[in-house]
């Protein structure tokens, strides 16, 4: 089955001819992509966009809807990692970029704010650990004890952290919306344009932007962002509208929410599959879908009709931030990939620190993100 988000209704986009060669061509039209080239084009600069597929064809369109502050890495544990200044600007930079996402995003947004579940007491103290920690640096959060869980939830889970600043997204119809601006400045656009090389690119700048695809456009990083496969499924309108924002547990293998229409959303379960989701293949499996559908039943009292199954092609990086930057001895190349699963905001992010970057005004967080910690990292 297609991807529920895919199927949202596409408007024809601008067709922009470049007022000469492009400066910057960028591989990828997904968020990343799409907010990169946004930015170089309302700088001025002639930008020409390549995507294999359609705009937000990849994990753009074929994630869970998930618009995150921070990343894959809890607060606490960032800051243990990171030190305290750099765990604290990543998240306000991921924060700062939330609030930009909701003024271009339109209705593809909703502000709900998200509710990260303890399944037991070990990850309930980690949960309280990250809490204690985001507030200690003035960001906003809200503790929620077992018995302060609204049902279904209460008794199924052992406490709850709640990121107010988070949302639920409409991935592909934000995606097509930043490409159609991106368009309108300036930018040209080309679907089912496949890049095998770099080589066949004219510009003096070249932007990879694939996140878990694109393997082999820069062969010295290919090892060091693993392709990581998310399935989901969507059911039929249910009665109620239960879980309006977005909810995960396991950190993060369980993740679900509604739509405005009641349909839930819900995915995960990668553990189920083991290995063998450490993949580039996008078909989804039994025995992940199996484990999807036990919880969907768990969450719901019964089982519910499936409209929709999907899955989706991430990178995840060894320590868990994204590669973001010129690729270390190229520096006609900049990479912006490995969200390991957070890219809906990072991605966004990331695009814009890039076109920055580019055009010389260069964010310091770009010193935690620098790509040539993971060549280093593999000498």
């Amino acid at each position: 089955m297609a991807s529920y988000w895919l199927e949202d209704r596409r408007e024809q986009l601008p067709r922009t001819a470049l007022a000469g060669p492009p400066e910057v061509e960028i591989v990828g039209g997904g968020v990343t992509g799409c907010s990169c080239a946004l930015a170089l084009a309302e700088a001025g600069t002639r930008v020409r966009l390549h995507e294999a597929r359609e705009i937000a064809g990849g994990a753009s369109g074929r994630n869970g809807g998930f618009a995150l502050r921070g990343g894959a890495l809890a607060y606490d544990a960032a800051r243990r990692q990171l030190g305290h200044d750099f765990a604290r600007s990543y998240w306000q930079l991921t924060e700062q970029a939330q609030g930009r996402l909701g003024s271009l995003a339109g209705d593809a947004f909703r502000a709900l704010g998200s509710l990260r579940l303890a399944v037991d007491e070990a990850e309930r103290s980690e949960l309280r650990s990250e809490f204690e920690a985001l507030v200690e640096d003035g960001f906003t959060a809200e503790w929620l004890d077992a018995q302060e869980l609204a049902p279904p939830l209460r008794g199924r889970f052992a406490a709850g952290l709640v990121h107010p600043p988070d949302g639920a997204i409409q991935p592909a119809r934000w995606v097509r919306s930043l490409a159609r601006r991106a368009a309108e400045a300036g930018a040209e656009l080309r679907e089912s344009s496949r890049v095998g090389s770099l080589d066949e690119l004219e510009a003096e700048r070249v932007v990879v932007a694939t996140d878990g695809l694109g393997h082999g456009l820069v062969p010295e990083l290919d090892a060091r962002v693993r392709a990581t496969r998310g399935q989901v499924l969507v059911t039929e309108s249910l009665p109620k509208l239960v879980f309006e924002r977005p909810h995960y547990a396991r950190n993060g293998l369980d993740y679900w929410h509604q739509t405005r229409d009641r349909r839930l959303v819900i995915g995960g379960s990668r553990d189920a599959g083991g290995d063998d989701e450490w993949t580039d293949d996008e078909s989804v499996t039994d025995v992940v879908q199996s484990r999807i559908e036990a919880l969907a039943r768990e969450l719901l009292g019964r089982t519910p009709r499936v409209t929709h199954r999907w899955a989706g092609i991430w990178g995840t990086t060894e320590d868990l931030l994204p590669l973001v930057g010129q690729v270390p001895g190229n520096p006609r190349v900049w990479l912006a990939a490995g969200y390991s699963g957070h890219g809906n905001v990072l991605g966004f992010a990331s695009g814009e620190l890039v076109a920055r970057a580019i055009k010389g005004d260069r964010d310091p967080v770009l010193d935690l993100l620098d790509p040539a910690r993971a060549v280093v990292a593999a000498t």
